[in-house]
């Protein structure tokens, strides 16, 4: 669990609400920024991620955190049958709608609103569960993961990509820098919303990375946990099976 709780405009509402609202402000900008702020190797962090379920060749995959569906679509790599892109921000899934039905994608890859700490799915429905940079956000971690978990069959695979702090020189400086300075300016000037990008570097100091996310999916069940760093750990893959 997190030590403190980190919200992106620090009212006295729930954080839901408050990630909601701010991705609701940044979802026209948000494909550009993230491509842009991450120097386009989010494209290879996905594509990593991705290859982590071929083993299994999931036919149901469910995308939590789905923002605009990038990772969605980066599933279809996989040749799934269903692909469910979820999200709290309407704002974010309007953009991803547009972008399913621009890319024909749309008669495979569903898009819809909903709260990850409360699916609204049966047990055991997927075969595979992604999560890109979306657990830091939720309200109540152990409860998303127990959810996420819940609804993956036995035998599945979950895997989450997350941000993480690198340790090693000259990575944790730069990357400290980057986080610190970088990306609050320039998120700031383009998405018009200052707490935003100043609520990331937050949030991923914050979230219990590494080890202490691992002994956490162990402690809610979640098997053959593992992990591995991208990017020289400005990145890291955590996958767990069912």
């Amino acid at each position: 669990m997190l030590e403190k709780i980190v919200k992106p405009y620090n009212t006295d509402r729930s954080k839901k609400e408050e990630v909601a609202e701010m991705f609701n402000n940044i979802a026209v900008k948000y494909d550009f920024l993230n491509h842009f702020l991450s120097l386009g190797i989010d494209h290879i962090w996905r594509y990593k991620a991705i290859n982590e379920l071929k083993e299994i060749k999931p036919k149901r995959i469910l995308d939590l955190a789905t923002g605009t569906g990038d990772f969605a679509i980066a599933a279809l790599r996989l040749k799934p049958e269903q692909i469910i892109g979820m999200d709290i921000s309407a704002g974010m899934l309007e953009v991803g709608k547009t972008k399913m039905l621009k890319k024909k994608y749309n008669h495979i890859i569903d898009m819809r609103l909903g709260d990850s700490e409360n699916l609204p799915f049966e047990d055991n429905y997927f075969d595979a569960l992604t999560v890109g940079f979306g657990v830091r956000n939720y309200e109540n971690l152990e409860k998303g993961l127990s959810e996420m978990l819940r609804v993956v069959r036995p035998g599945g695979k979950l895997v989450i990509l997350e941000f993480s702090k690198p340790k090693k020189f000259p990575i944790k400086q730069a990357f400290t820098f980057y986080s610190k300075y970088f990306i609050p300016f320039f998120g700031k000037r383009i998405s018009k919303d200052e707490k935003a990008y100043a609520y990331l570097p937050e949030s991923v100091a914050a979230f219990p990375e590494g080890k202490a996310f691992e002994d956490l999916l162990k402690k809610l069940n979640y098997q053959v946990v593992k992990s591995k760093l991208v990017s020289g750990g400005i990145a890291t893959i955590y996958t767990g099976t069912k």
